[in-house]
């Protein structure tokens, strides 16, 4: 608060600053003195103590350890994406002159971020595949091998390491052209080179049929009481010595669930929501059929309704 003169109260006042408006108001009479005005006073909201810098004046981007300018040099733009015209310019030339030793890396680290936004992903899973993946490359192990499977292997990773796993066909169908193979042999790689590296193993996190349900139910389009049928039974199946992938039990829990509902999912469609094989599918329900009664919960399906499911 601060004094000023109104033009109303014929006298000077206290008067309000307004900030989100940006008006001065008179604590008298409540007459705008001035509206909209700017504050020209430095932004005191900082992040000086995660950076170590003393100003705490806010301006900029945030940095990025992984590289060494931080991430905060200027790179020249291309005139209208046209590349012959801006490489014969002078700017052209002193920019490419300038060599980035963090361009390889700039770009991997917008390749990851496409593919885990494309995922749907956290931005700490995204961090986390770039925090990998300069520790391979820091090893100078990846020169010739496919670049696509290498962060696609990277991003798989975090996403174990952060307990929200994806499956390898989900991150296949976001990996530019890299096939489940070249992801599986790639994350195959990075595990064994950072092993090598640490000197013990790399904790990768343990996947359950829990971690895909809920995410394949949606796209199948499965009502909530059939989702909650297929958790309880997703858990109560984990007590089973059921050896099969957690991810083929899940979708034969959902095959399961839904061949008791009204609305029946055709196995076709649940072999695409899952990425699991039809015949994976079969022989996983063939090896939970004797337990349906332990693992469906009563509020799904009564003992009768259980008779009625069809046999693999």
């Amino acid at each position: 608060m601060g004094d000023a003169y109104c033009s109303d109260c014929k006298r000077s006042t206290e008067v309000v600053f307004d900030h989100s408006a940006g008006d001065t108001v008179c604590s008298e009479c409540g007459l705008v003195l001035e509206a909209h005005s700017i504050d020209e006073t430095s932004e005191w909201r900082t992040f000086a103590n995660e950076s170590g810098d003393n100003d705490p004046v806010r301006v900029g981007g945030p940095s990025n350890p992984l590289l060494a300018d931080g991430g905060l040099s200027t790179v020249i733009s291309k005139p209208n994406g046209a590349q012959g015209e801006f490489l014969s310019s002078s700017l052209g030339r002193w920019q490419n002159r300038g060599s980035n030793p963090d361009r390889n890396l700039i770009l991997a680290f917008k390749t990851i971020a496409t593919m885990a936004d494309r995922l749907g992903l956290v931005a700490t899973i995204k961090d986390r595949a770039n925090e990998i993946y300069k520790k391979v490359e820091d090893l100078k192990s990846v020169k010739g091998r496919n670049q696509d499977a290498i962060l696609a292997a990277c991003l798989y990773i975090a996403c174990r390491q952060e307990d929200k796993p994806r499956t390898v066909k989900e991150i296949c169908s976001v990996a530019n052209g890299a096939t489940k193979k070249e992801i599986g042999r790639a994350k195959e790689f990075i595990v064994k080179q950072l092993e090598v590296e640490m000197g013990q193993s790399m904790e990768m996190g343990t996947i359950h049929a829990g971690d895909f349900l809920r995410r394949f139910c949606s796209h199948l389009g499965m009502t909530n009481q059939a989702v909650k049928a297929a958790q309880e039974a997703v858990q109560k199946s984990e007590e089973l010595d059921i050896r099969r992938s957690p991810i083929s039990v899940a979708a034969a829990i959902i095959y399961m669930i839904t061949q008791l509902s009204d609305e029946k999912k055709p196995l076709k469609d649940i072999s695409l929501a899952t990425g699991v094989a039809e015949g994976t599918i079969k022989n996983s329900y063939k090896d939970l059929y004797p337990y349906a009664s332990r693992i469906i919960p009563t509020f799904y399906a009564k003992e009768e309704d259980l008779k009625n499911l069809c046999s693999p």
